[in-house]
């Protein structure tokens, strides 16, 4: 593993300086067969009421999940996940907590989310956020499974004496209606209303919530990182603040970067390319006017929108699906995704910003791995040279050739949490 040039952490964090540099694109990659070993948590179905719409991070409900009473009960679970459970120095009591929020059109929605207490006397506790990488299934959520790829990160932090507290996001876990994949906005909005749902539970629990929250996230988690950073600094919360960013595998420049990595050949597997373009083109569509009809970009037209409905399953996903791009698309399809204009375009200007118009104020590390075929490194340097040119010199984490399931996007979920874990920790005692 190697680091460059790591800063030493500010003294003072005044509120982050926001730019108005030219927006390019992104987006986040997307987790393929990441849930081994996991079980379901059945979930009753949330009734709506006028209350649930008032006051965004209310907390609605919380339900406990499950305790691991000791470390060892923690690295036992790590494990059957397939992370390291070696830093465990405290047993972990899981709560979905489901939050009052607005949706993708700033309607009020409910969404739910994952809070794992560490078993300590310690009482004033520092909240660790990480945002999880895209599922096509709601229980594709840190407080829907055990013993997951999607939830070890939360545990692990929790685990080392932090309060881990990872969305769903909306349309995910409990929430209602259809996932706004890569919407930063809604990812953004999701994940600090939960911090002030997890805020008002820990007392509950004989805890309090310290001010400075650690942010992470992995792939399609790694942009909704930088988008909670950047609200914090910017004071869009009276209590939470940024203490550290850690993105671990995002695809930052997604209309620059990642998509011409889809038609390129060799750089994203062809199933992942497929199942990028699709979810790009469906998930757009629901926000902003990108196609008239399925038929338009589709050549399985009737069949592709219903594969992103919330209810299918990864597996049924990769089935339902061609093998190639030239099976999916058709030739305006294509273009869309080659040369993106119009409403397209526009989203997805809008979506870049998280790595180019502000200077955070924490410190700040990207990490990688080398030969990730999901989400292609150059999205990496994209971003840290982004925030080079606004200042920060931000370095980046090579976790090398890191492997989980034969995926070296899903092995650097697994190294990066443990090198994260360590360094929160170290911050955490300065």
């Amino acid at each position: 593993m190697t680091v460059f040039a790591v800063p030493a952490p500010p003294a003072v964090r005044p509120r982050s300086r926001r730019l108005r540099a030219p927006l390019a694109a992104l987006c986040c990659a997307l987790l393929l067969g990441g849930s081994a070993a996991t079980a379901a948590v059945a979930v009753p179905p949330l009734a709506h009421t006028q209350a649930q719409h008032q006051g965004r991070g209310t907390l609605v409900s919380a339900d406990k999940l499950y305790t691991l009473a000791t470390p060892g009960d923690v690295a036992d679970e790590l494990a059957a996940a397939g992370f390291d459970g070696a830093a465990a120095r405290h047993g972990v009591v899981a709560y979905r907590l489901v939050h009052r929020t607005v949706d993708a059109r700033n309607r009020p929605t409910t969404a739910s989310g994952l809070f794992v207490l560490p078993l300590t006397d310690e009482r004033r506790l520092r909240a660790v956020s990480f945002a999880h990488g895209t599922g096509s299934h709601k229980i594709d959520s840190p407080s829907m499974q055990r013993a997951a790829f999607v939830a070890a990160p939360v545990i692990a932090h929790a685990a080392a004496g932090a309060v881990g507290v990872a969305p769903d996001y909306l349309g995910m876990g409990t929430g209602p209606g259809p996932h706004p994949w890569m919407d930063i906005d809604s990812e953004t909005t999701a994940s600090l209303d939960l911090l002030r749902a997890a805020r008002a539970f820990a007392p509950r629990t004989g805890h309090t919530l310290a001010r400075d929250v650690m942010v992470t996230g992995f792939s399609q988690g790694a942009s909704a990182a930088l988008g909670l950073g950047r609200a914090l600094e910017a004071g869009e919360d009276r209590w939470f603040r940024l203490g550290a960013l850690a993105p671990v595998s995002g695809a930052y420049d997604f209309g620059g970067t990642e998509l011409p990595a889809l038609f390129a050949g060799g750089d994203v597997g062809p199933k992942a390319a497929v199942i990028y373009a699709a979810y790009t083109l469906v998930a757009f569509d629901r926000l902003h006017p990108v196609y008239d009809s399925p038929g338009e970009v589709f050549d399985e037209a009737e069949d592709i929108e219903k594969l992103f409905d919330g209810v299918h399953t990864g597996q049924q996903l990769m089935a339902g699906l061609p093998d190639t791009l030239d099976e999916l698309l058709t030739d305006r399809g294509r273009a869309l995704l080659e040369h993106p204009a119009g409403a397209l375009a526009d989203a997805l200007r809008t979506t870049d910003a998280v790595c180019t118009d502000w200077v955070p104020e924490a410190p700040v590390r990207l990490y990688m791995a080398s030969g990730d075929e999901q989400a292609v490194t150059a999205n990496t340097e994209h971003c840290r040279a982004a925030l080079h040119r606004n200042g920060v010199d931000t370095p980046v984490v090579d976790l090398g050739a890191v492997d989980h399931q034969g995926s070296r996007h899903l092995g650097s979920n697994v190294a990066a949490t443990s090198a994260i874990v360590r360094w929160f920790g170290e911050l955490r005692t300065r």
